[in-house]
C-alpha cells in the first residue's frame, strides 16, 4: 500500500528510521485488510491501532524534541498537526470498527497513508531545510 522511498528521507537518521517504522505498521494493517482467511479482524485491528498510536506518540515526541533542540521556528504549527493526528486516532469509534471492519480499516489506512505522505514530504522536510 505504501512503500518507503528515498524521497521520504528528511536527513535526520533517527527520524528517518522512525518514519520507516510507521510505514511498516501501515503495511501490516494493509496485510490484515487483505487477509480473507480471517473473518473477525476486530482484535487485530485494535492491536494495530494501539501500536500505531503508541509509536506515533513516541515518534512525535522525538521529532518535537529535535525541533526544539535546533530552534525550529515553525515548531508550534508542526506540533498542532501532530496533536490533530493523535486526536483522530484516539477518537476511533470502536463500535463502527466492529460493524464494518474492512471498510473502517481501509478508511483508517487511507487517512494514515495520506497523512504520512503529505506530512513527511511537506512538513517534516522543512525541519532540516528552514
Amino acid at each position: 500500500m505504501i512503500k518507503w522511498k528515498e524521497e521520504y528521507k528528511v536527513g535526520v537518521e533517527e527520524i528517518d528510521k522512525q518514519h520507516q517504522k510507521l510505514f511498516e505498521i501501515a503495511n501490516r494493517a494493509f496485510q490484515l485488510f487483505k487477509n480473507d482467511l480471517l473473518l473477525d479482524k476486530y482484535d487485530q485491528i485494535i492491536c494495530v491501532l494501539e501500536e500505531l498510536k503508541d509509536y506515533t506518540v513516541y515518534h512525535f515526541k522525538y521529532e518535537e524534541d529535535y525541533m526544539t533542540s535546533i530552534g525550529y521556528k515553525k515548531f508550534l504549527s508542526h506540533k498542532v498537526e501532530h496533536n490533530d493526528f493523535i486526536e483522530k486516532i484516539n477518537n476511533v469509534d470502536l463500535n463502527k470498527v466492529d460493524e464494518d471492519q474492512s471498510r473502517y480499516l481501509m478508511d483508517i489506512l487511507n487517512f494514515v497513508v495520506k497523512w504520512i505522505e503529505v506530512h513527511i514530504l511537506d512538513r517534516d522536510k522543512k525541519i532540516v531545510m528552514d
